[in-house]
């Protein structure tokens, strides 16, 4: 689980840059600690990155 971990974080890193990990962290924290706003920032801050890579 660790290694399927760090493949997905150097991937986002890889693909988005810091604000991409910036965002997963975000959403990570925001999850684990079942704090809604932090979750919803991050997966907001997400979307937009993914949202612009596709345009």
């Amino acid at each position: 689980m660790p290694l399927l971990t760090f493949a997905v974080e150097e991937f986002i890193h890889w693909r988005f840059g810091l604000m991409g990990v910036i965002s997963l962290g975000l959403l990570s924290f925001g999850l684990r600690a079942r704090n809604a706003t932090a979750a919803g920032a991050g997966s907001i801050m997400l979307a937009l990155l993914l949202h612009s890579a596709s345009g």
